[in-house]
């Protein structure tokens, strides 16, 4: 417990030596501030989420708004243009905000680096504080860290390091270690609160500005809450409205009907959107599961040239570049595989063909995951979009319609037993770090988040209450069948797990989640109250 002198908040673990200077009384009371004005709004938003799945559940599918169709006919307004760091955005990778991820990413040869404190970051209080310190240094460009191997410091070579964005956590997330007036204060507003706080005028004074990626929305009225928390939070430190700028994330079914509503919502602080595309798949099965006609495939089939979800990107770039704000494309999260020239010859080959896609299709730039796949998207996009965008790529022969964007075919797909074990392992492997404090890990040279492990859950409580059968063994996947499997990939983990491993407690979470008759919102609420103490030896 640590106390404050700021009336009505509780911090509930203590502060890190390293991170005095980031929870100070005047940074508190920021919080304290925006929480108050925004938190009975985001809590009314997040009640809206419950009333429309139940209209979904029963029937009622997305469609383009009627109530906004004005702002969607109007073909005058614009966003805000793209500001000073965010003009050219070919390649940026992205990773959490540890202190040799954050060196890293700002040493690699990317045009900007999103640090992440939401899908691959595991909330625990010590990450989240050690990740505002490490921000604070790095907006000052003082970021160093030394290790008994080696020591990590900025790049001299480079008269320009990466732009830095920052996601914070969605409006779902609370941070239960600091309440105001009895409640947890929002993850979003935490999260933004104290980089806000600590580096808005530091960062312009730098060149660039406080920027950042808007997670998880699910409707125009929730881009409003954010514009509004954009607002107090620059006139509370008298800094330029629309110096602020955010890239939203279209990652759920629900926001890509409210496209350029979201842009016009935040309109001065806008800098774009993004194609969010795993968190969009794994929206697509949530909003869906009730319904037999929606069942996906394996996890491999749903690529970004099937129906449903060549019309979200399509839509995405037209409905950006219409309003002169970047299309941002999707995640490369292959990772380099050193013992196999042969597979990664392969593996780089798709990273390839994915970038050329994107710029082709008229997306401003993509995301890596890895440092080493930066050349293969800078290559591909510095061939084919030799501007610093492409905003003038107006998409104008597009037409999407409602159905187009909910069309679940995929031409050739397959369910088998090898995607139930795929979708199990991937579940396991996933939680299994996250109950450990780590938000993102390499499973078959694949850098797996929240998201990714959120499709397979997904699709095995999909699988299960319709009763699908693979089409290699002829089985139906029953829960029963299921919960037999998950027991055999937990006993080939546990064979090379080293003393510690958390397989045990990961199989006990994912089991009611892939069993048909329960399916919550998102993992990582389920699992939030496991690592809540998991680091008081660090403080």
């Amino acid at each position: 417990m640590t106390s404050t002198s700021i009336t009505g908040v509780t911090i509930t673990a203590g502060i890190p030596h390293h991170a005095k200077h980031i929870l100070t009384e005047d940074a508190i009371a920021f919080l304290a501030n925006l929480s108050r004005a925004f938190e009975p709004t985001r809590q009314h938003l997040l009640q809206a989420r419950i009333k429309r799945q139940a209209q979904i559940d029963a029937g009622i599918f997305p469609d383009f708004l009627p109530e906004t169709a004005y702002i969607r006919n109007d073909p005058i307004w614009r966003g805000a243009p793209p500001a000073p760091g965010l003009v050219d955005r070919r390649v940026e990778i992205t990773g959490p905000t540890d202190r040799k991820m954050v060196i890293n990413a700002l040493n690699s040869d990317v045009w900007t680096y999103m640090a992440d404190f939401e899908d691959s970051t595991a909330p625990t209080w010590f990450n989240l504080i050690d990740g505002q310190v490490n921000l604070y240094d790095a907006v000052r460009r003082t970021i160093s860290l030394k290790t008994q191997k080696k020591e990590y410091s900025l790049r001299t070579d480079k008269s320009v390091l990466p732009t830095l964005i920052v996601r914070p956590r969605g409006w779902h997330l609370d941070e239960a270690h600091f309440l105001v007036d009895g409640r947890p204060i929002s993850g979003s507003l935490f999260d933004f609160g104290l980089y806000f706080f600590h580096n808005a005028k530091e960062s312009v004074a730098q060149g660039f500005g406080p920027y950042f990626y808007l997670p998880k929305m699910e409707s125009h009225l929730e881009a409003r809450l954010w514009n509004d928390t954009f607002k107090l939070a620059q006139d509370t430190l008298a800094i330029p409205r629309g110096t602020i700028r955010g890239t939203v994330l279209i990652e759920t079914i629900l926001a890509a009907f409210e496209m350029d509503e979201i842009i016009y919502e935040l309109r001065e602080h806008s800098s774009g959107l993004n194609c969010g595309r795993w968190d969009y798949i794994f929206s697509f099965i949530k909003k869906f599961r009730n319904h037999a006609e929606f069942t996906l495939p394996d996890r491999g089939d749903v690529t970004m040239t099937i129906p449903f979800m060549s019309a979200y990107v399509t839509l995405l770039i037209q409905t950006c570049h219409k309003r002169g704000v970047h299309a941002m494309g999707g995640m490369a999260a292959q990772i380099p595989i050193k013992d196999d020239a042969e597979a990664n010859k392969v593996a780089m080959a798709g990273v390839y063909k994915d970038k050329l896609r994107e710029v082709l299709a008229g997306h401003d730039g993509t995301w890596v995951a890895h440092p080493h796949l930066a050349h293969i998207a800078s290559e591909v996009f510095n061939k084919h979009m030799p501007t610093p965008n492409q905003l003038f790529k107006t998409r104008s022969e597009v037409k999407v319609t409602a159905r187009d964007l909910i069309n679940p075919y995929v031409k050739g797909g397959k369910i088998t037993e090898a995607g139930v074990r795929k979708n199990l392992f991937i579940c396991l492997g996933y939680m299994e770090a996250w109950l450990r404090g780590v938000g993102c890990v390499p499973i078959n040279y694949l850098m797996e988040d929240a998201a990714t492990a959120e499709v397979s859950r997904s699709q095995l409580y999909q699988w299960v209450q319709h009763g699908v059968k693979t089409v290699d063994t002829g089985v139906v996947i029953t829960s029963s069948w299921t919960q037999k499997l998950l027991e055999e990939e937990v006993a080939k983990l546990l064979k090379d797990a080293p003393v510690g491993n958390k397989f045990r407690e990961a199989a006990a979470h994912i089991r009611p989640e892939i069993a048909g008759d329960k399916f919550s919102d998102f993992l990582t609420t389920t699992l939030y109250d496991e690592i809540l103490n998991i680091d008081k030896a660090k403080l």
